[in-house]
Formats: structure tokens, C-alpha cells, sequence
């Protein structure tokens, strides 16, 4: 209990703002569709608690682990990860949902396989960057063991396929490299092959590339691969300043699917309007920023790669997601931390967050301001 006490405040209180938002518009946003489909429109709502009750078990439990665990597990932990992406494209054992195989089904429940790869590619490349902490400035002994790992992991999933989960592990990835230290010309020429590599595989799949021309020009087929889009953004219109008012959205009677999970942002701005939406954006800039400060207060380098890695993870989804709803990105299928409909990215999500209020109480309580 007493490392409780030296947490970061503010991080913890961002947190627990953002789950409660996320819980009171999950049952805003699916009354309707539990009501229509299973006679309860507490259905998803009573579901959703469920998942941040675990959510916040497990975030209890993470905040009181002892970090060295995690540096001496964090192999077995990425072997188990890669042991469940390789089963989920088992026939029998993959769950499949609108042509993606991307979750384990364990009776009523499922598990996502990506999520955990996740976390145990932050606890690895944390592990890795800090055991030879020079290496990291030699293109052989630093980028390419690196660079080989996230390769294997990013192809799994994008067998799934899952394409925004990889763009977010390599993100996350590249962020972590940058802070142990590597050549700014290393990156650079990174950057730019990760650049070609996403191009190659939009343009390898038919499917991503009628999404990249929704997204150009969403109306030029509004009632198939534009709809989402011209939905989101008729939900996000309407709502103006104020909003519509709690409960009160239109676009939640089924016409913009995924409602209370991956665009569960658009009924955040239809109903609270500009303002709901812009405090949901200051809590995820609040959370990067205080993140980012754990990470540089952190007392011995693997602590502050972790936070930089879970900092970045939360932190690129959460922008991913909030401009794929905006209209600013291409839809790419993934969900708002702490405020989409809870499940496995859920569940991994309040795990990160625990291990990152772990390492803010390591860091111990400072006075300065960045």
C-alpha cells in the first residue's frame, strides 16, 4: 500500500478521468444496440464493468510487482506472446471476426494475442537496450538484432492480418531506440524503409487500398468502404460546442458500427461536443507528458526504456485511433485506450499503465516541472 502513496498523482488521476469517461459513453453509446440484440440495454455496460474491474485488479497488481521480475521474465514473457500468435491462425483455435483471425476464443471470453506481443516487446527491447547499452550505436550489434525480433512479430500479426497493431509496435519500437541512444542518421534511414514497407503492404492488398481511396474521398463511396468515415464525422458535426447531450446521440441507432469501440470518440464529440472531446485529448497529452517525465526521472535506464516504451504505446494508439474517428487517418481497426468497450485491450492497457505508475513511484516525487 505504501508504494501506492508515490505514485505519480496526476498520471493516476488521468487514468481514472479517462475510465470513467470511457465507462458512462460505453453505456451511452451501445443502450441501443444491447437493448436490440439481447433485450438489455445494460448488456455492454454490465460487461464493460466487468473488464475495468479486472482492468483495475490487474493495474494493482502491476504497480506492486517487483520490476526486476519483469527484467528477468521479460523472454519467457515474448516466447508466450509469439506461442499465441502462432496459434491464432490455427484452424479451431482462432476466433475469426469481419475476415480478421486476430483473437484466442476461451469459452465466452477470447483472448488477443497482439496485445500481449504488446507489452512483452516493450519488456523485451527495454531488457535488450540496457543489458549492452553501447550496442545500440553499431548498426549490426543494436539496429539489426532489433529490427530482426519486431520483424517476427510484426509478420504474425500481419497475418492476422492487423496492420494498425503493427504500425503501433514499430512506432513504439522506433521511439525506444531513439531514447537508448541510437545514430539520428541510423533512424532517419529507418524511418524511411518503414515508410516504403507500409506502402508496399497497402498497395499488396486490395482491400487496404479501396480504404486509403475512402479515405481520400470517403463520399465517393459512401455506403461501403466510406461509410465509417462519413458516419464518424457526421456524429463529430452535429455535436458543435456543447454537444447533443448525454445520451442523446443519433448516430449510436446503428448507424455508425463499432460505436462503443473503435469509434467510440465520435459519440464522445456528438455528445459532449468540442469540449468533451477536446479534455479527452488534454487527458491523453497530460498522460505523454507526465509518461515522458517518469521516464526521465526514472532511477536506472531499463525503468525509463519501459516508460518511454508504455508511454508510447498508449500514446501513438491513442492518436491513431482519435484521428482515424477525425477523418485524419485511414480507418485501420483499433481501439481508444481506457474508453473503448473493455476486453483484452483493455485488460493489457491498464496492465501497462500499472507498470508505468510502478516506475513513477520508483522515480520517486519531484518538484521540478517540465
Amino acid at each position: 500500500m505504501r508504494k501506492f502513496l508515490k505514485v505519480d498523482p496526476v498520471l493516476l488521476g488521468v487514468i481514472l478521468i479517462l475510465l470513467l469517461i470511457g465507462i458512462i459513453m460505453t453505456y451511452s453509446s451501445s443502450a441501443v444496440k444491447g437493448y436490440l440484440y439481447y433485450e438489455d440495454p445494460y448488456h455492454y455496460f454490465k460487461a464493460d464493468l466487468l473488464w475495468v474491474a479486472l482492468g483495475l485488479a490487474a493495474m494493482g497488481v502491476a504497480v506492486m510487482i517487483d520490476i526486476a521480475f519483469l527484467h528477468k521474465w521479460a523472454k519467457p514473457i515474448l516466447y508466450t506472446a509469439l506461442v499465441l500468435l502462432i496459434l491464432v491462425k490455427i484452424p479451431g483455435i482462432g476466433r475469426t471476426v469481419n475476415g480478421a483471425t486476430r483473437w484466442i476464443g476461451l469459452g465466452p471470453m477470447s483472448i488477443q494475442p497482439s496485445e500481449v506481443a504488446k507489452l512483452a516487446m516493450v519488456l523485451t527491447m527495454a531488457r535488450f537496450l540496457t543489458v549492452n547499452p553501447y550496442q545500440i550505436k553499431s548498426f549490426r550489434k543494436g539496429i539489426i538484432p532489433s529490427l530482426a525480433l519486431l520483424g517476427v512479430v510484426c509478420a504474425l500479426i500481419m497475418l492476422q492480418p492487423d496492420l494498425g497493431t503493427t504500425l503501433v509496435i514499430a512506432a513504439t519500437v522506433f521511439f525506444m531506440l531513439l531514447a537508448a541512444g541510437a545514430r539520428m542518421w541510423h533512424m532517419a534511414g529507418l524511418g524511411l524503409a518503414g515508410l516504403a514497407m507500409v506502402v508496399a503492404a497497402i498497395a499488396a492488398a486490395p482491400y487496404r487500398m479501396r480504404r486509403i481511396f475512402a479515405f481520400l474521398d470517403p463520399w465517393a463511396d459512401p455506403s461501403g468502404k466510406g461509410y465509417q468515415t462519413i458516419q464518424s464525422l457526421l456524429a463529430l458535426g452535429p455535436g458543435g460546442l456543447f454537444g447533443l447531450g448525454l445520451g442523446q446521440s443519433r448516430q449510436k441507432f446503428l448507424y455508425l458500427p463499432e460505436n462503443h469501440t473503435d469509434f467510440i470518440f465520435a459519440m464522445v464529440g456528438e455528445e459532449l461536443g468540442f469540449v468533451g472531446a477536446s479534455l479527452v485529448v488534454l487527458l491523453f497529452f497530460l498522460f505523454i507528458w507526465r509518461g515522458f517525465r517518469t521516464a526521465m526521472l526514472a532511477p536506472e535506464p531499463f525503468l525509463g526504456l519501459m516508460a518511454v516504451g508504455l508511454t508510447s504505446l498508449i500514446g501513438i494508439q491513442a492518436m491513431v485511433n482519435m484521428g482515424v474517428v477525425s477523418g485524419v487517418l485511414p480507418v485501420t481497426g483499433i481501439t481508444l485506450p481506457f474508453l473503448s468497450y473493455g476486453g483484452t485491450s483493455l485488460l493489457f492497457t491498464m496492465i501497462g499503465a500499472g507498470l508505468l505508475l510502478n516506475i513513477s513511484a520508483a522515480a520517486g516525487r519531484s518538484e521540478e516541472v517540465f
